[in-house]
């Protein structure tokens, strides 16, 4: 029986992925900080942060795999720091720990981001083979998930058995604490999008996304990386469909890119120093819309079969979902 740890087991796709990890009979243990909600039966639980490395040690004791999804996802943290972190440091710990031991695979859950540089370099279509730099990156998350990618590439050039798995934008049920592609989804719903930039998306359903960590796990090569991609739509037609399947038209009005950029940069700015809470437009969230970058998912497609539902089936199962 395959023993598998989840770092960040207890988030949005943390629990897809232990759910999947449990249905096929291996054992499975989440080191996280706090157990948000029940986890299924016979998951050992761990609680701990990344950046402790004693628990990170504790946790992989008599472990096979290790997929390490454990960070924080936000665009926008009062404490910039916060982000470097968890986010680098934490993987170098955890990278760390996992190299005393015999593991058979790693899998690190990075991000699309770190693929899309800002400004925009042109409008060709990026694949895994792109090379960015920290100067690059949109914002100080895109800034801390490079980082921590670049040391998991250095490993496994060390000789650590890590593949690399690039999702995109994540969505579908299971969400209760709103990533911020999820939290979009909803403000659609609710109307609560007045305005919009014309860009597009490349969204994937979570429950896809974790099913493609095992089998990057299974059949990704040591030292490459795979974007996790479903469908790209633009955003006008992200609220026709979401309009259509609440049965209620939303208006939002397109605006153009100069005044999103204005716009984030007071959000941001009113958030920093004013109300402290998460501004309705994050600065780097609408420089990875203006990137526009279009994604090549068929290398994830092609090597490991990665094959992500419709996306209208994800949209519906997100809606209907009551967290």
């Amino acid at each position: 029986m395959t023993a598998s740890l989840v770092t960040g087991g207890c988030g949005f796709l943390g629990r897809h992925l232990v759910a999947l990890l449990v249905a096929r009979g291996e054992r499975v243990r989440v080191l996280d900080i706090a157990e948000s909600a029940p986890l299924p039966p016979d998951v050992d639980m761990v609680a701990g942060s990344v950046t402790d490395a004693a628990a990170v040690a504790r946790a992989l004791d008599g472990m096979d795999r290790l997929y390490h999804l454990a960070g924080i996802p936000d665009l926008w943290l009062p404490d910039k720091s916060r982000f470097d972190t968890v986010n680098r440091v934490g993987t170098e710990i955890v990278l760390e720990q996992a190299a005393r031991r015999d593991l058979q695979r790693i899998v690190h859950c990075s991000t699309e981001a770190v693929l899309i540089p800002w400004p925009a370099r042109g409008s060709r279509m990026v694949d895994e083979a792109i090379r960015t730099g920290p100067d690059d990156m949109a914002g100080p998350y895109c800034r801390s998930k490079f980082l921590a990618e670049q040391a998991v590439l250095e490993a496994a050039r060390g000789g650590l058995p890590v593949v690399v798995v690039n999702p995109t934008a994540l969505v579908g049920p299971g969400d209760p604490n709103g990533t911020p592609p999820t939290r979009m989804i909803r403000m659609l719903a609710a109307g609560a999008m007045p305005f919009h930039l014309p860009c597009r998306l490349n969204l994937v359903d979570a429950r896809d996304a974790a099913l493609g960590h095992i089998l990057a796990a299974e059949q990704g090569r040591i030292g490459e990386r795979y974007i996790l991609g479903g469908e790209t739509v633009a955003m006008d037609d992200l609220i026709h469909r979401v309009a259509a399947l609440t049965g209620r038209s939303r208006k939002s009005r397109a605006i153009p890119g100069w005044l999103a950029l204005a716009a984030g940069h007071f959000s941001e700015w009113l958030a920093d120093h004013v109300t402290h809470r998460p501004p309705q437009a994050p600065l780097t969230g609408v420089r990875l819309a203006l990137a526009g970058a279009e994604l090549d998912t068929s290398k994830a497609r092609r090597d490991l079969g990665f094959a992500p539902r419709p996306l209208a089936e994800t949209l519906a199962d997100t809606l209907r979902d009551p967290a």
